[in-house]
């Protein structure tokens, strides 16, 4: 038996782990990381959902797959992970959600796949999607016998007979639900009754919305960590100084639901929850994974556990993902190979760079599978099985940032005089610096030796001038290196579909 087990945990930050020392508890992913290996720099290759989730799926950078937006389709003609395994007589099923805009060529308009960017990556099959509007979530609630509201959005909400912890409550407000109703919960049991169910190979995408916002969690999770010992942010001392750092990070602390204000115990609170929904999280995985060891299953499975993104949380006053710092791209990555081959590297940590690029090569890899001449990432299962790194493996982290807004692209003109086709950043980071380059904006550069933190840009100073030079060579043969190939970029508004003809 070879069966995958895939999770995807949206927005988790990186350090966010008790076996690194982390005040987050995650005893059920510490284990899984003691018989697995974990990579301490892993990055998303993209910001938002839908971009970032289009590299992992397809093992493309951006510049490649071009779906650089939340609603920018993703093209049919590339291949992905769940249309491979299926030359091997898998049917991969879904869990939750990828976030894909499906090309709008392959459907009718009226398909409903047409009217959001929460469609299925195309080859897998959605058992229990876990869209927008919770509708499968919503559904088992009321069989349960709860009135669902309209929108199911209100399903987030808190306790109404609680005091928020700013406004004087001694913990952060508990979600209505139980949480043995909580959507974690059910997502989780929905694949644990699907797992039991089968009676062949499996591959499952567990694809949960925690710890993605709302930021509400249900008892005791809510009470688990004290806001009054999370007031430790990274950032400068007011929003003013920080924003002189660059126009673009001027830009996204002056807009509305990307930057947090003064009253650090309303951030403190969101933290706390944020933290309380991983260990939630954490607890139901605990029981999926013994469920897998009951079942006799847990050395048949390849078992991958990442995000999407990471998450600001305050850090430099924002709130979200976006720009380029590196706790929104900074996620975790843990891989437990059952094969025996693995055995001497259980509990390795590996520090060389991995990106989400690489988890569909790995994947295909241990079904012995051919990668895609079109991944630009690559698989990692030697590592895991050799300890050991390949002399051509990367020496850097590259990421992307498309942060064109379709509907509201004057507002980007405006305030930072670019056009839609200049919102656009690449981001090449290794151990000791990071190079952000920017279409028509100036470039930063950040010693990260000295300045871990990102507070310095150090692009214009003298003595920094030849590591920018030679960082902005190594950003030009990166590119070259992944060349751009000349696709229809498509961008999906509520008029229609725009088609562009330019890179990203």
């Amino acid at each position: 038996m070879k069966n995958i087990l895939f999770i995807t945990a949206d927005q988790w930050r990186a350090e966010c782990l008790s076996c690194l020392g982390h005040l987050v508890q995650t005893p059920n992913l510490d284990m899984l990381a003691k018989e697995g290996v974990l990579f301490l720099n892993h990055f998303a290759n993209a910001v938002p959902c839908g971009p970032s989730r289009a590299s992992l799926h397809t093992g493309m950078y951006l510049q490649n797959h071009r779906s650089g937006t939340n609603g920018t389709p993703l093209d049919s003609r590339h291949t992905n992970w769940a249309k491979e395994v299926r030359k091997k007589g898998y049917s991969p099923a879904l869990f939750g959600y990828t976030d894909t805009s499906n090309d709008p060529r392959d459907y009718p308009p009226d398909h409903e796949y047409m009217s959001t960017y929460e469609g299925p990556l195309p080859g897998i099959e959605p058992v229990v999607p876990m869209s927008a509007d919770g509708a499968a979530w919503a559904g088992w609630l009321e069989n349960l016998g709860y009135t669902v509201p309209e929108p199911t959005a209100l399903l987030y909400t808190q306790k109404s007979d609680q005091i928020e912890y700013e406004k004087g409550g001694s913990v952060p407000a508990p979600l209505a639900l139980p949480r043995e109703h909580n959507d974690t919960r059910f997502m989780v049991d929905s694949a644990i009754n699907y797992i039991g169910e089968q009676q062949d190979n499996w591959l499952v995408h567990l694809s949960l919305l925690r710890p993605h916002p709302p930021w509400i969690a249900p008892e005791p999770y809510n009470a688990m960590y004290s806001p009054e010992e999370l007031q430790n942010f990274e950032r400068q001392p007011d929003i003013e100084t920080e924003a002189k750092q660059h126009p673009l990070l001027n830009h996204y602390l002056h807009l509305p639901y990307h930057f947090v204000t003064n009253d650090d115990k309303k951030t403190a609170r969101l933290k706390a929850s944020y933290f309380g929904l991983m260990t939630e999280v954490d607890d139901n995985l605990g029981r999926l994974f013994e469920f897998l060891k009951k079942t006799g299953q847990w050395n048949d499975t390849l078992i991958i556990f990442t995000s999407d993104h990471g998450e600001q949380m305050g850090d430099h006053w924002l709130l979200g993902k976006m720009g380029y710092f590196d706790a929104s791209y900074r996620i975790p990555l843990i891989i437990r190979d059952p094969d025996r081959r693995a055995d001497k590297n259980r509990d390795k940590q590996i520090d060389a760079f991995s990106e989400n690029i690489d988890i569909m090569p790995t994947l295909l890899e241990w079904l012995d599978l051919e990668i895609p001449r079109q991944c630009d990432g690559l698989s990692l299962l030697s590592i895991i099985r050799t300890g050991l790194i390949p002399e051509n493996w990367r020496k850097a982290a590259h990421w992307e940032f498309d942060f064109r807004s379709v509907v509201s692209g004057q507002r980007l003109e405006q305030s930072l005089g670019l056009t839609q086709d200049q919102c656009t950043l690449n981001v090449l980071r290794d151990e000791n610096y990071k190079y952000v380059h920017f279409v028509n904006l100036p470039p930063l550069f950040f010693d990260l030796k000295s300045d871990p933190g990102e507070f310095i840009n150090q692009a214009k100073n003298p003595k920094y001038q030849n590591l920018v030079l030679e960082y902005a060579q190594k950003m030009l043969s990166w590119r070259m290196n992944h060349d751009e190939r000349t696709l229809t970029h498509l961008v999906l508004t509520e008029e229609g579909v725009i088609s562009r003809n330019h890179p990203i």
